[in-house]
């Protein structure tokens, strides 16, 4: 087989998404349009990746990430699809078949675009046809008698007969690029929209006896474009539709597919159960026997085998990451941030927020409580209303909880401090010195009593 060249067109303004975001870089699935049809590419073994740009050409190659096979050319200004075509023909070589794909077509399968590559064969122009009920506007394929394809012609230049054809053009041909080139020579703009329409090298290939061959589907929303806001919420449901289907076939069990967002990378070992409004963003692993609550978010993060989090557990790990130890219990109204790894069987509760902090097996936070830039030893109980007060108004600080230690509610462990293992904290202490081994520390001011007192009464106006 000849090599691939793919040639993606992003260089549209997407006048209908009434935003000032290049409409490649409206997203699906937490990714932008163009990054699908980008990691789409990479699935057919591309030669080379040409992007086309031209509105917002700053911003979209600013989010492509450069390497040997990527090249970007712009169309300034844009006159059609056959003109941008003609932006790229200078990076192509005459020895390859490329790959035309829409940068706003975010769903298109790899394997469907290889069974396209495998029917142009190096030598045939071959088309992605679609059998629709409704084709209105989109361009119609056009076959003679003997279902021989002949043309392809947009909508606005259609006579009534050829708006009742159903099977319609997805925007995506293989063609080699040495017939490509001639063929684009010859095109004009005689047309309704006075633009350069790349679909023109249809009649031009019959023109010339080249065989023009189809490939037609019926999974509709694999060639579907985003035109404005309603079609991108309608692909992101396909999308996620997609992806429950995928990890329930896997073994991953769904309270209720629809209801499930995958908007990175989810990987899930044997037997996890997800409730309902569950959303995953970044990189996200979850182990054996995993158990996610209904309404979690969580965000680059690994949960190990066994553990549980609880509803409306908010995990977001950014560039530190969060690490859940196996047989851990999280939530409900827990709150792990960047750079909280729990160990093994570490208990955070309600209400309970982790942030740059180590837990060793078997600690507990189960109430009301913050720990910030904090080492926690093995089997520490922290109590409800407890803090690490980390920060000093310019720099953050470490606290250390050694092994054994109970700490009492409402206590404020100023940092840098260092509680020996084995001791407690009276609750409402306030430590700011490090603590003895296995020692009960107190801080707090002698209760008093004032007999016969009178609340102050509001004056009456």
């Amino acid at each position: 087989m000849a090599f691939v060249d793919v040639v993606i067109m992003a260089a549209g303004k997407g006048t209908r998404m009434k935003s000032s975001m290049p409409k490649v870089l409206h997203r699906v699935g937490g990714r932008a349009l163009l990054q699908h049809v980008m990691e789409t590419a990479a699935q057919v073994n591309a030669r080379r990746v040409v992007v086309i740009t031209g509105h917002g050409a700053d911003q979209v190659e600013a989010t492509l990430t450069p390497n040997e096979r990527l090249q970007c050319v712009r169309q300034m200004p844009q006159l059609g699809t056959g003109h941008a075509m003609q932006q790229a023909l200078p990076v192509l070589d005459d020895d390859g078949v490329t790959l035309v794909l829409s940068g706003d077509v975010p769903l298109i399968q790899a394997d469907t675009l290889q069974a396209l590559l495998n029917l142009c064969d190096g030598q045939h122009l071959a088309l992605l046809t679609l059998q629709i009920p409704t084709p209105t506007g989109y361009g119609r394929l056009v076959r003679n008698p003997k279902g021989q394809v002949q043309a392809i012609v947009e909508e606005k230049d259609a006579t009534p007969e050829q708006r009742l054809i159903q099977e319609i053009y997805s925007g995506i041909m293989a063609v080699p690029t040495r017939l490509l080139r001639a063929w684009l020579a010859r095109l004009d703009n005689h047309n309704a929209q006075h633009e350069y329409y790349l679909t023109d090298v249809v009649k031009f290939a019959v023109a010339d006896a080249c065989s023009v061959q189809a490939h037609c589907i019926t999974d509709a929303w694999q060639v579907e474009g985003v035109n404005n806001p309603v079609q991108l919420a309608q692909l992101e449901r396909a999308y996620q539709q997609l992806q429950a289907q995928a990890f329930m076939l896997a073994g991953v069990r769904l309270a209720d597919p629809a209801r499930f967002d995958v908007r990175g990378s989810l990987t899930c070992g044997a037997d996890v159960d997800i409730d309902v409004n569950c959303v995953f963003e970044g990189v996200v692993r979850l182990g054996d026997g995993v158990r996610i609550g209904a309404n979690c978010m969580i965000a680059n993060a690994t949960i190990e085998a066994g553990a549980i989090i609880h509803p409306f557990t908010h995990i977001d790990g950014e560039a530190l990451g969060v690490t859940v130890g196996a047989g851990a219990r999280i939530g409900p109204f827990a709150r792990l941030r960047p750079g909280a790894h729990l160990g093994e069987e570490v208990h955070i509760g309600n209400f309970v927020e982790v942030k740059n902090s180590t837990m060793a097996k078997g600690a507990k936070a189960n109430h009301l409580a913050y720990l910030g830039d904090a080492t926690v030893g093995e089997r520490v109980n922290y109590g409800a209303g407890s803090i690490t007060a980390n920060y000093d108004g310019a720099n953050k600080h470490r606290t250390v909880i050694e092994a054994d230690v109970h700490v009492g509610s409402n206590c404020v462990l100023v940092a840098p401090v260092t509680l020996g293992a084995g001791g407690t904290i009276g609750g409402g202490s306030t430590i700011t010195k490090d603590t003895p081994v296995g020692a009960l520390t107190v801080t707090r001011a002698k209760q008093t009593s004032i007999a016969d007192w009178q609340r102050p009464v509001k004056t009456k106006k």
